[in-house]
């Protein structure tokens, strides 16, 4: 399981799977500890995603899964 917290550092949701449905990346969990929720992700919005990325941050991510 996977969460995400908001600024206040408390948990907005929780990622039990992830699954893949067709071309799509679907993520299955619960908002706020409660609503279910199934989430998709398309190529074109990772693609869009991407495009947010700058150098500073690319180095951070590559390295995020390393830290403390």
């Amino acid at each position: 399981m996977m969460k995400i917290y908001g600024p206040d550092n408390n948990e907005l949701m929780q990622i039990t799977s992830l699954e893949q449905e067709g071309g799509k990346l679907v993520m299955k969990g619960k908002v706020f500890g409660s609503m279910p929720l199934t989430a998709k992700l398309t190529p074109q919005e990772a693609r869009n995603a991407l495009k947010l990325l700058n150098f500073k941050l690319a180095i951070f991510l590559l390295t995020f899964l390393f830290r403390k």
